[in-house]
């Protein structure tokens, strides 16, 4: 049986339930990865070997190692800058809810002949099945996360605003980030670019294991 101890890390992902998901999810399916391990680890803190299945530990570690590449990337580095004083204290978070923003609206180009609703579709059958003995937290987040469509819905620029703000409500140290959608329509273009220049690499490396 899994761990149901789990609690959500103290990391830059933890302040809230709307992140990076759809990357996550579409790079660990190009590795052969978990998905439920994928899409799970911000809710589990600490070492996951033992706890979890091995399968669902190495997707917890690769998602880790794809935060920790995506921070260091030279592109994403660049892309904090570009945020004003008030928000670049919360940029890494709003960056993430960006990156989803670019891959699902242009998913058909990164993922031709698979339709997003299909890919979702298929990671959720794969992750519902294994989610009784996952953290309440995340139990949580799929009762919402599937039913009201948000990895297809990222692809709405205007939705972002909802998404920040939604978070800058439930975490008020981290209200700056309803104000970041402001960065985000600004720098909207180089953003974007931004993301082309990195995330081929990323699809690159996830497929040839070097993630």
């Amino acid at each position: 049986m899994y761990s149901k101890s789990g609690a959500v890390s103290r990391g830059r992902m933890a302040y809230s339930s709307a992140m990076n998901f759809l990357a996550h999810l579409h790079l660990a399916t190009l590795a052969n990865s978990s998905l439920l391990g994928n899409l799970m680890a911000d809710f589990v803190r600490g070492n996951p070997y033992g706890s979890w299945p091995q399968a669902v530990a190495d997707g917890i570690s690769l998602h880790r190692r794809v935060d920790a590449l995506t921070d260091a990337l030279p592109e994403v580095r660049a892309a904090r800058g570009w945020f004003r004083d008030e928000t670049r204290r919360v940029a890494p978070i709003t960056l993430d809810v960006i990156w989803d923003h670019f891959l699902s609206l242009h998913w058909s180009q990164l993922s031709p002949g698979r339709p997003l609703a299909q890919f979702l579709a298929e990671a959720q059958a794969e992750i519902t099945p294994a989610l009784a003995d996952t953290p309440a937290r995340f139990q949580h987040l799929n009762r919402y996360l599937w039913e009201e469509r948000w990895m297809e819905r990222y692809a709405e620029a205007d939705y972002l605003q909802r998404v920040l703000s939604g978070m800058a409500s439930r975490r008020p140290r981290l209200a700056a980030l309803s104000d970041s959608w402001q960065d985000f329509i600004t720098h909207y273009h180089a953003l974007e670019t931004q993301f082309w220049q990195f995330y081929p690499r990323l699809m690159a490396r996830a497929r040839n294991g070097s993630l």
